[in-house]
């Protein structure tokens, strides 16, 4: 029994307990995990320590380790990783008093036995069948020369085919990718414990990234493929970290960023959260453009793509139709350019939301778009741009079940993906699960990347609030996201509902005004979105929100 923090650990029972006597549900490979730890309290105890005793000869990724980790902390109530501490590069620290009989560190692996002498062997046989050794040696010898014959002929096979194509065999592993401890820049203990926390937070955020391999260390990696060290800074305004990532083989610095936070904006944890957020969004991309580059065409796309946006910056059906034939004739011209594709698919369903596209002219877009999506998912299976794109497309066209897949799959490419986030809250809305919505919209808010679309997921979680009756609180979100982009009439519409619903008549009419001012036209019978595969609960909770808006000054037609 071993007892810390008014918390009871019982190995024989196999459960946890909790100061108030009530148990603690754990899966079995957690309370292993905490039994270690707890149990050596005050010892570092190395990822791949836990990992070989939790999981004795079975191979498993950092990231079970992680999620075991997670529910230890969510079960001691550990929010500030207080109790379980990440200790950079080296693995993890319990800190905390414990008392009863401790349990042994991780279980030393045991040699593995090495077979007797084959003059033993020859004994044995011997002894126990009565046949000459010297037969049992010349069979021996057989099975020896046919061994090395046929060794010899397939290595010569696998040379063969790795000269005609080297990659099918003796493939390497996936890229890896060592973390170094954030510097303090400061040289001060409350700095050097931050960029700590935020060096934790960034490891456990690559390690979910299914296509690369994370190593922490505390020195030189010479076995990773890439190198990413960053120092941590704190000013009176900001904290700021900078990170970049050296390519090992060559010394060649292939990616830089910094990011700022305003310390006076959130507290502690959501600074540690965005810091780490902001330089590990921008690093997961990087990363996944270095795996899925392609040199020759991605000079040429680029600039026609960053053309092609020119022209949309001021929206107008002009200027779409003109980034329209600019991307098609890039396309044209080189068909299997992903990165077109991306960019014409993701402005076709603009084009449609925006409602610059005739009924006559939407399915045909919407159809064009969804095969050229698929076109890159087939050529590069993890491109993070196809799989959000491919995921916005899906939301857009009502295909929620396959959304929530799409953007999954975004997010185990670049889990601080903030657009993949809103898209998985606003799928979990239109199937009715309010709660997780607002769950998702705030994970988005905590991790605040890419920083252009964080109003997104402000009117999300106002929007999540308004359906579930809590208007009260869906009022600062909303008041935030316009605070940001003031442009979006749908986020003054919802404002006017909450304030109605309040009772505060005069603030409703006054954003309603505000909101018909940004989209013209609009009515009760135009504004609510399409009811296709939208669950009952929503549509009667979004019935409500029409009403509210109705009565804040929304014509019905």
């Amino acid at each position: 029994m071993l007892r810390f923090a008014g918390f009871e650990l019982d190995s024989e029972r196999a459960e946890l307990r909790a100061p108030d006597g009530g148990t603690i549900r754990l899966r079995p490979k957690a309370l292993e995990i905490l039994r270690l730890l707890a149990g050596n309290a005050g010892r570092v105890l190395s990822k791949q320590q836990l990992m070989e005793a939790a999981w004795p000869n079975v191979h498993v990724g950092e990231d079970s380790l992680f999620q075991c980790i997670r529910e230890i902390r969510t079960a001691l109530g550990d929010d500030k990783r207080q109790v379980v501490r990440v200790i950079s590069g080296r693995g993890y620290l319990f800190q905390a008093e414990v008392t009863g009989v401790p349990v042994p560190a991780a279980p030393e692996i045991a040699p593995v036995s090495q077979p007797s002498p084959a003059v033993s062997d020859t004994k044995a046989v011997t002894e126990t069948t009565g046949e000459p050794a010297k037969r049992v040696l010349d069979f021996s010898r057989r099975r020896v020369a046919f061994a090395a014959v046929a060794g010899f002929a397939i290595l010569c096979t696998a040379v063969a085919v790795w000269m005609l194509s080297p990659g099918l065999i003796f493939a390497r592993g996936p890229t890896s990718i060592a973390v170094m401890p954030i510097a303090d820049a400061n040289n001060d203990s409350h700095v050097a414990q931050m960029a700590a926390d935020v060096s934790g937070r960034l490891t456990d955020g690559l390690a979910k990234i299914e296509n690369i391999r994370v190593l922490a260390l505390e020195t030189g990696a010479p076995k990773a493929d890439f190198v990413v060290k960053g120092e941590l800074q704190k000013s009176e305004q900001a904290w700021t970290i900078r990170t970049r990532m050296t390519d090992t083989a060559t010394g060649e610095v292939t990616w830089t960023a910094s990011y700022s936070v305003n310390p006076a904006d959130t507290d502690l944890q959501m600074q540690q959260s965005r810091l780490a957020a902001g330089v590990g969004h921008a690093l997961a991309l990087r990363i996944n453009e270095l795996l899925n580059a392609d040199a020759r065409s991605a000079a040429k796309s680029k600039v026609v793509i960053e053309q092609a946006t020119a022209h949309i910056n001021q929206t107008s059906p002009e200027r779409f139709q003109a980034a329209q034939a600019m991307l098609e004739k890039a396309l044209a011209e080189d068909p299997g350019n992903v990165e077109v594709q991306v960019a014409l698919a993701a402005l076709l369903m603009r084009g449609v939301q925006m409602v610059w596209l005739s009924p006559a002219q939407r399915e045909p877009a919407e159809t064009k778009a969804e095969a050229l999506l698929q076109q890159t998912l087939r050529a590069k299976p993890n491109y993070i741009p196809a799989h959000e794109a491919y995921c916005r497309f899906l939301n857009a066209t009502n295909q929620f079940s396959a959304s929530l897949v799409a953007c999954a799959r975004a997010l185990s490419l670049d889990p601080w993906n903030g657009i993949a986030l809103y898209h998985v809250g606003l799928a979990q809305i239109q199937t009715g699960r309010f709660e997780d919505a607002l769950a998702t919209f705030k994970q988005a808010d905590r991790f605040d990347t890419p920083q252009v679309s964080r109003w997104t997921w402000l009117i999300g979680a106002g929007w999540a609030n308004m359906l579930m009756g809590r208007a009260e609180d869906a009022v600062p979100w909303l008041q935030k996201s316009i605070a940001i982009t003031a442009a979006s009439g749908r986020t003054h519409m919802l404002l006017a509902a909450a304030y109605q619903q309040l009772g505060k008549t005069d603030e409703a009419r006054a954003a309603m005004e505000k909101g018909r001012e940004l989209r013209p036209g609009s009515t009760v019978q135009n504004v609510p979105t399409p009811k296709k595969n939208s669950s009952p609960v929503y549509l009667e909770a979004a019935e409500r929100i029409m009403q509210l808006m109705a009565a804040a000054g929304l014509p019905a037609s």
